[in-house]
């Protein structure tokens, strides 16, 4: 880290901060893990999950224009998983699949994703193994399964997005029923932190925990309080290197998405860097939440025998090719966080192997000593940490929807849009950011073919019955400039006078 990018961060980095390096780095990879530390109890987990972030806003992953010193720390502390992905999604609500293959440990494919009435989800397994399991925030995928899944929670959030400043809450009661909803006056990222801290401070310890804390940001509205806004604004972000003023063709859910519509087409320099502000300062907030959190977990005494993971349910364009939402396969709406930190895991290691967010569930069964649910798609990350293997897989297969399907391996990656008939071929060696279609130079056809053919393999694997174009079509060319746009109900007004 440079020593600016250093002292910026000292900057955002709360009291609680200046010990949590070497806190951490004790609890890491001092001892061993096989279901249980040496000492002989199961390890808790405390699962912080972001809303809508992606892979490249953490500071120790590169990022030097943004301050997250408690997850630099993290990443410092334990396992980055670099080239981690969502398994696509069916709905535009890309966090609602996300949450469900999450939970599940199973693709869209193989899971109901509004109820998951038909899988056994990570938390209830835990609870069923002598784990007490407690929620906060948001839970996307109904009342019934979270009421499987958890003894204790507060503050939860049933739904897809709100007013950060009115987060419509439930608790569950001591009768084990969801109290009535009621609107919480405080921001969301603290007021899921401050249940997390609750709860870390009054567990007896006589059980292990899962502890659950999905916070809602930095999901828009995009409103961050005025320390980390006013920060931003007088920082603003670069662009990103792949942004276009317009998508050019329809990908087929440019016109029917809410995210699409958060500001103006074509898309500019000065309302593009604006929202990054918004998000980055978002990030930054979140970022000083959790280390609230940490902080009262070191207190208890519990961080030694404490596993924590961090990520997030999928990632976000803002400006890049044109596009703002996360309804896209190209490599920032499906990647996102994931770091593990805690007894067993190397402190300071990184990974480029290909991962699932679905591998988190036969991990945490993996190192808690839990047999697996018979069907799970995904697979353990711990021969990662540990240097027993050097990748899971060889590919990751991105579906999304009826409208679009990627495939990727180390170097190429090929993205479907069966509607429209069009492929991309995109080099990721050269053109990380995918901004070179190759897809029609005849040098690059055996490349094509090949993973057209790898593609279906993943599509029969999977369950995806969707015919993909064997050929490639010419896109028609949109321009949706001076398109009418209605905010939706959760945009507070001064967002609506800036960008509507």
């Amino acid at each position: 880290m440079s020593r600016r990018s250093s002292n910026a961060a000292h900057q955002w980095a709360c009291p609680c901060l200046l010990g949590l390096g070497i806190q951490l780095l004790l609890a890491a990879g001092s001892l061993p893990v096989h279901g249980a530390t040496a000492s002989g109890s199961r390890p808790n987990i405390l699962f912080l999950f972001a809303d809508d972030q992606r892979a490249d806003t953490i500071g120790a992953w590169g990022n030097l224009h943004i301050k997250t010193p408690t997850l630099d720390k993290l990443a410092e502390a334990g396992c980055s998983f670099r080239r981690n992905y969502i398994f696509g999604g069916n709905s535009g609500a890309v966090c609602m699949p996300s949450r469900a293959m999450l939970m599940s440990g199973r693709s869209w494919f193989h899971v109901d994703t509004r109820k998951l009435s038909d899988a056994k989800l990570m938390p209830e397994l835990l609870r069923e193994n002598g784990y007490v399991t407690f929620g906060t925030g948001k839970w996307h995928n109904g009342q019934e399964s979270w009421l499987r899944a958890f003894q204790q929670g507060k503050t939860v959030m049933f739904g897809g997005m709100s007013d950060h400043s009115k987060v419509p809450v439930r608790d569950l009661g001591p009768d084990g029923k969801l109290t009535a909803e009621r609107t919480a006056g405080k921001f969301s990222s603290e007021l899921f932190a401050d249940s997390a801290i609750e709860f870390l401070k009054h567990h007896d310890g006589r059980n292990p925990f899962f502890a659950y804390v999905a916070f809602t940001a930095p999901h828009d509205p995009r409103t961050p309080p005025a320390r980390q806004l006013d920060y931003y604004y007088r920082h603003k972000p670069p662009l990103p290197a792949n942004f276009l003023p317009q998508f050019p063709f329809d990908n087929g859910h440019m016109t029917r998405c809410r995210d699409e519509n958060l500001a103006a087409w074509p898309r500019t320099e000065a309302v593009i860097r604006d929202q990054l502000a918004e998000y980055y300062g978002m990030i930054t907030h979140l970022d000083g939440q959790i280390a609230r959190i940490l902080k009262a977990l070191r207190q208890t005494g519990a961080a030694r025998n404490t596993i924590i993971i961090y990520s997030a349910d999928n990632g976000l364009a803002l400006g890049s090719h044109g596009l703002l939402g996360k309804q896209n396969v190209f490599e920032h709406g499906m990647r996102v966080p994931l770091i593990f930190v805690g007894p067993g895991i190397p402190a300071g290691k990184s990974t480029q192997a290909f991962t699932y967010l679905l591998d988190i569930f036969p991990t945490v069964c993996d190192v808690t000593g839990v047999t697996p649910p018979a069907g799970l798609d995904g697979e353990s990350l711990r021969p990662l940490w540990e240097g027993s293997k050097a990748r899971l897989r060889d590919s990751v297969f991105l579906p999304f929807i009826q409208i679009q399907r990627a495939v990727r391996d180390e170097r190429w990656k090929l993205i479907a849009y069966p509607q429209a008939g069009h492929l991309q071929l995109f080099d990721l060696q050269a053109d990380p950011e995918e901004r070179t279609n190759l897809i029609d130079s005849p040098e690059h056809a055996k490349q094509t073919q090949r993973l057209l053919d790898l593609m279906r393999q993943w599509q029969a694997k999977s369950g995806d019955t969707l015919a993909i174009p064997s050929a490639n079509k010419p896109f028609e060319r949109i321009d949706l400039t001076g398109r009418t746009r209605v905010p939706d109900q959760w945009q507070p007004d001064w967002i609506v006078k800036k960008y509507f």
